[in-house]
């Protein structure tokens, strides 16, 4: 299939179709006499997997890895898939966490302020930003 049927199909952009290819994520398809990217219809299997992998937050890095292990699976154990994906779930944690602080220490701020009319030359905002 063409790569626009493809992007159809998979509801994705030429551009990041070339990008997947370019890094690796989908085999560089054969080419028609005319020049035109012939892919096959497993390419279809494989986006959907990209796109699944990247909804649930897994970086291109990551899912080029995960891809690897699914071309071989049967070199490869359902607990390193786990390992795997727990690494993600800490780091996933870590970043809620992160923003959790962000989120306190903007509304502590956010609270310490007036919101009146007057000139932002005593505003509390700007000085704990500055301190």
């Amino acid at each position: 299939m063409k790569i626009g049927e493809l992007a159809t199909i998979v509801r994705i952009d030429i551009q990041t179709l070339r990008y997947y290819e370019s890094q690796g994520l989908l085999a560089e398809p054969i080419r028609l006499q005319n020049g035109y990217r012939d892919y096959p219809e497993d390419a279809v299997t494989r986006l959907k997997f990209i796109k699944k992998a990247k909804l649930v937050g897994f970086t291109l890095k990551e899912i080029k890895e995960l891809l690897a292990i699914q071309v071989t699976k049967d070199e490869h154990t359902c607990q390193e898939v786990k390992n795997f994906t727990q690494i993600k779930l800490d780091e996933i944690s870590l970043k809620i966490n992160e923003l959790s602080n962000i989120q306190q220490a903007l509304e502590k701020i956010h609270i310490s302020c007036c919101g009146g009319n007057e000139t932002a030359a005593h505003c509390s905002i700007l000085s704990a930003l500055e301190n």
